[in-house]
């Protein structure tokens, strides 16, 4: 496995697959974490970073939970990114505290390792809201987006972990992307089960690195986070159940990768894809799904055209003699089935591997031309 293949940069991370390890608090130490080396990227913690969120794990733990405690938050911290860091890993620490100083030392140390601080707003345990930390902090945006933009002149790389549907998701999204977090690692949970739409939303609305969480079991699901906007997935009680699940993902999702080009390709718009399937939509001349897309992305369908077509100029997918529209420009993912497209490719020598890169760079280029 290479970096090469998925080419994901976060700043200055370089997780070497999309699979990451989550946090479990009072599991997920470097001693746990060096069973899943496989992992892209390995979230330690949570930890707690000064008197207070130790106090509270402390009365969690008289209770039956586990929690990581410790009397030296920052030398515990040191030491585990010490134990864990290792040549070709991205680690990063998922910590709560109930003040801004802790997490500014924090941040000086995991740059100092090169690793990603995410700021846990996810946890709801009594003991923690109570001090205003984990989900509290959803419920204050301007404490929340205060800590961002202080966290964030440390220069560390920053993650976001929250609980969806908590409060408005979108909006949280918009305001943690403004003061300047690097990533959002999404909980998709629902009271129904897990809410994939929630993926879209965020995807749709920011340029945030999305870590899906949720529910992820096996290939399948970990493909409807990616089509929804993931750019990674992470799994916490998956890998108790069964200790292989890491390296099965990386492994299929690798193979996906090499077959397709693009990992986290997303749906079809009419098939409930987000708004970089633009990409993938053809002509805007009849009613479909379409229209509502480009409403939603700011555009008319005249626009949208011109879009397309200055893009494609001078590339491979310009031509396409014999599809629907004469231009590759407008046709369709890979993993559909066309014979008017395989053609085209097979004419032009392109290869699905190559049309996929150059759908991806075009969903990019359109929403640059957004007006959200």
């Amino acid at each position: 496995m290479t970096n090469d293949l998925f080419d994901i940069k976060i700043g200055y991370a370089s997780p070497k697959n999309p699979i990451a390890l989550a946090s479990m608090a009072g599991i997920t130490d470097n001693k746990f974490a060096s069973g899943f080396t496989n992992a892209g990227l390995i979230i330690l913690g949570g930890y707690n970073l000064d008197r207070e969120t130790n106090d509270a794990a402390r009365k969690e733990i008289e209770r039956g939970r586990k929690e990581f405690v410790s009397g030296d938050p920052m030398g515990f911290l040191k030491a585990e990114l010490e134990a864990a860091s290792k040549p070709g890993a991205t680690i990063a620490v998922n910590v709560r505290a109930a003040s801004l100083k802790p997490f500014l030392e924090a941040a000086d140390i995991a740059k100092k390792f090169g690793a990603i601080l995410e700021i846990n707003a996810h946890c709801r345990q009594p003991e923690m809201l109570v001090l205003g930390a984990g989900e509290a902090l959803l419920k204050d945006l301007e404490r929340l987006c205060g800590y961002i933009r202080e966290i964030k002149k440390t220069g560390v790389v920053l993650s976001i972990k929250i609980r969806a549907n908590v409060v408005n998701d979108v909006e949280l999204a918009k305001a943690i992307e403004k003061a300047g977090a690097d990533i959002i690692h999404i909980d998709a949970m629902h009271p129904q089960g897990v809410d994939f739409g929630v993926i879209k939303r965020v995807r749709n609305s920011t340029g945030l690195f999305i870590i899906g969480n949720n529910s992820v079991v096996d290939f399948e699901s970990a493909k409807e986070m990616f089509s929804r906007g993931a750019d990674m997935v992470s799994l916490a009680r998956a890998v108790l159940h069964d200790h292989r699940i890491i390296k099965y993902l990386v492994d299929e999702i690798s193979s996906f990768q090499a077959m397709t080009g693009w990992y986290n390709a997303p749906k079809h718009i009419c098939a409930g894809g987000d708004l970089r399937a633009l990409a993938f939509c053809c002509l805007p001349v009849k009613p479909c799904a379409l229209h509502s897309a480009l409403k939603q992305a700011g555009l008319s369908a005249e626009e949208f055209m011109k879009i397309k077509l200055k893009f494609a100029k001078g590339t491979p997918i310009e031509y396409g003699e014999g599809t629907c529209f004469g231009s590759m420009t407008w046709c369709c993912k890979i993993t559909k089935p066309c014979y008017l497209r395989d053609g085209a490719l097979e004419s032009s020598g392109l290869s699905d591997v190559e049309y996929m890169r150059i759908k991806k760079r075009l969903s990019e280029y359109i929403r640059k031309h957004m007006k959200m």
